[in-house]
């Protein structure tokens, strides 16, 4: 991912700033508890794509 892509993508919900998971392949937005996935190097934006995350699973990134 490029640096300046992350740099300005934020959330399409809330429009905080999103953690970038790159074994993962997704960029994460703790405050919704959400994971947008990354294909082909192309973040997908879209609250109906993203993965809802478990509480643990938010819990875990906010600690690390």
């Amino acid at each position: 991912m490029d640096k300046h892509l992350l740099d300005i993508l934020v959330c399409p919900l809330c429009k905080g700033k999103l953690l970038y998971r790159k074994k993962e392949a997704e960029l994460v937005c703790l405050a919704d508890g959400l994971g947008f996935p990354i294909r082909d190097d192309i973040p997908v934006m879209l609250v109906d794509e993203a993965r809802k995350l478990s509480l643990d699973e938010v819990e875990a990134l906010r600690k690390a």
